[in-house]
């Protein structure tokens, strides 16, 4: 009796320890679950510690020791890696990025710092295992176990894990529910809340060793509406026969022809979607730069906190002397800034659980602005000021019809953590400034986490210049970091003034995300009010300049995934808005806001898919038709964003 007591202890020990660090996890991260969330995750705990336990008991005494202590410890690495990374990039990694996850370890200063820091947490998630390594052979039986007992645990395995999907099924089918997240979608963040992360890890290695692509029919969104044309026009008798033809931006491409000839059943999808699509149409800016120069860039971790007349003066001249978007939005993505520049370069939404941008290296992108400018024979170059391999830029840059240079092949700048922006520009501008026009892209690295003047050089570098800002420490570190930005953009316009290009070079710069190596207060502190976290957290500034251009309100909502075809609409080139998931800002076309929880904006409103609610402009009560319209569309733009990168979808139809 006292044998079977204790062989019952070691399952009871490895249940809950496993359960008090899924917890403390739970509150060091999400810090957001309901009771519900709980039971689910409590049965799908109940099962992997009987799984564990019945793997262990083919083994006996020190074996079975040190088999339990290999899989504890797996489990506890598992849990304490991905603290760590959420602690970075705010996210949970997937297993496609471990077997990449190399990278981190570039930030290993700051992960010492972080696990210094909090040295009392990681000894609190490192204590169970500890103690069975000390204590496990006097505290409990490591004698044999029978095969009935064996098969009882089996049984009740089963039951554990059935119960589970059956309280998965109990929670509700709804969008981001347990049930959408176990069976349809992919959001690793609502999936470690409502299933745990065990759960959600398990499910991450089941879809990428199976390739699982969201398992949903293609979303019905009503009857599009057809463009006008010559040929309909003539239809419509109370119209005159002199009104202005709309034009479209769109391409000659026979849909109907490629559906007919068509073999598989995923493209031939995708050609009746994208030929049902109602294009933007041109408009009063449509081609008002075409000539123009562009350099577009990407900046790390940028955020409105960054400008300020008095210390990032060029940065303030630029976002308030050009086209002023005031409900712009950066929505933050599962790979941080890789898929930040995939959504603003490409204009698609990221596939989750890979490096889409990387992926996308072998696909066809004739819509991407370096390709665009490279049939009308620019000189088109990217460059990087950190490492040039990292998240595969190698792989992605090229592909995107750039002359890519970064840290490491061929861009020379001096190896700090993190590099100069504006060494970066001293070093690259005199390489296209007498091109005549060119297309540069840019991808910055100054901005980068973590903020603070010990363990960030430009940071530390720029010190001086923002003591006197009545902030705290972090928040000052990141205007430090931002200040280098600045400087750099300063020596770009004095560079394209010197060549007297200035007025023929339009610049558009965005971020990669926002400021998420920020904490919560110091956010709250440079916006001056605590910052809501479904929306406002994402509000940011979309800068887009150009020597003397007349300043412009825009208060349109939008988003960087409205920039490639907003841009490709200004600078006239050739492009097809139906086969983009953005829009042209400029266009008439209703705005739509999409975020990685299928939360939208629209000119109507705010619906936050969370919590399932709809905050109208006018303050009425929401149009439930409505909300379904809008959410089968942003369903829409990410199963078929899956699709293009999936299938190489632009290969098909060139």
């Amino acid at each position: 009796m006292k044998a079977i007591l204790e062989e019952d202890l070691l399952l009871i020990y490895l249940l809950l320890s496993v359960c008090f660090i899924d917890v403390i996890f739970r509150l060091t991260t999400i810090n957001n679950f309901s009771y519900t969330d709980l039971v689910i995750s409590f049965y799908f705990l109940t099962a992997y510690s009987l799984i564990i336990y019945l793997i262990c008991s083919f083994v006996q005494d020190t074996a079975r020791l040190i088999l339990t202590s290999l899989l504890f410890a797996i489990v506890v690495v598992l849990y304490i890696s991905q603290l760590i990374y959420f602690q970075f990039f705010k996210t949970f990694y997937s297993i496609y990025s471990l077997g990449k996850g190399a990278q981190i370890f570039e930030f290993w200063k700051d992960i010492s710092h972080y696990l210094f820091e909090h040295l009392l947490l990681f000894l609190l998630l490192f204590f169970p295992i500890l103690m069975f390594v000390a204590f496990g052979k006097k505290m409990f039986s490591l004698n044999k176990v029978s095969w009935i007992k064996r098969c009882v645990l089996l049984c009740l395995f089963l039951m554990c894990y059935s119960t589970g999907i059956i309280s998965v099924y109990a929670s509700g089918k709804e969008q981001n529910s347990a049930y959408d997240l176990y069976y349809k979608n992919s959001s690793p963040l609502l999936s470690v809340e409502h299933l745990g992360l065990l759960t959600t890890m398990r499910l991450d290695f089941q879809r990428l060793v199976t390739h699982w692509s969201p398992d949903v029919k293609a979303p019905v969104i009503g009857e599009p509406t057809i463009p006008p044309t010559k040929k309909n026009r003539k239809d419509q008798k109370d119209e005159k026969e002199d009104e202005k033809i709309v034009e479209y931006n769109t391409m000659d491409i026979d849909f109907a022809k490629l559906i007919s000839e068509e073999k598989d059943p995923v493209i031939k999808d995708l050609h009746k979607y994208f030929e049902s699509v109602q294009p933007t149409a041109k408009n009063d800016l449509t081609g008002k730069y075409k000539g123009y120069n562009l350099i577009l860039i990407t900046a790390e971790s940028f955020s409105p906190f960054a400008i300020d007349e008095n210390v990032t003066p060029t940065l303030y001249k630029m976002a308030n002397e050009g086209y002023q978007f005031t409900n712009f939005y950066t929505p933050i993505w599962g790979v941080s800034t890789s898929d930040g520049e995939y959504v603003a370069l490409q204009g698609l939404i990221p596939k989750s659980g890979v490096w889409s941008f990387q992926e996308s290296g072998k696909n066809s992108l004739p819509f991407v602005l370096g390709n665009q400018f490279k049939k009308l024979n620019y000189p088109t170059r990217a460059y990087h000021n950190h490492t040039y391999t990292y998240y595969g830029r190698n792989i992605s840059h090229p592909n995107l019809g750039y002359d890519y240079k970064g840290l490491g092949n061929g861009l020379n700048v001096k190896e700090t953590w993190p590099e100069s922006d504006l060494e970066m520009m001293e070093k690259t501008v005199p390489e296209y400034i007498n091109d005549k026009p060119f297309h540069t892209y840019y991808m910055s690295v100054s901005g980068h986490m973590q903020y603070s003047f010990t363990g960030n050089y430009i940071a530390w570098k720029n010190k001086k210049y923002v003591e006197s800002l009545p902030y705290s420490e972090q928040a000052k570190a990141y205007i430090a970091a931002q200040l280098e930005l600045d400087r750099a953009l300063e020596f770009l316009l004095v560079e394209l003034e010197k060549a007297g290009i200035a007025d023929r070079t339009l610049i558009a710069l965005s971020a990669d995300h926002y400021p998420y190596g920020l904490n919560d207060k110091t956010i709250n502190e440079l916006a001056g009010h605590p910052v809501e976290r479904n929306f406002e957290l994402y509000k940011n500034s979309f800068i887009l300049y150009t020597k003397g251009m007349k300043p412009e309100v825009i208060s349109k909502p939008a988003s960087s995934l409205d920039i490639l075809p907003t841009l490709s609409n200004l600078l006239g080139l050739d492009y097809d808005s139906r086969l983009l998931m953005g829009r042209d800002i400029f266009s008439d076309s209703d705005p739509l806001v999409l975020f990685s929880n299928k939360s939208f904006i629209t000119d109507k409103g705010m619906y936050n898919a969370t919590t399932r609610t709809f905050a109208a402009n006018n303050g009425e009560q929401a149009d439930e038709d409505y909300i379904k319209y809008i959410s089968s569309i942003v369903e829409a733009k990410f199963y078929y964003s899956t699709k293009i990168l999936e299938k190489d979808y632009y290969s098909k139809i060139e």
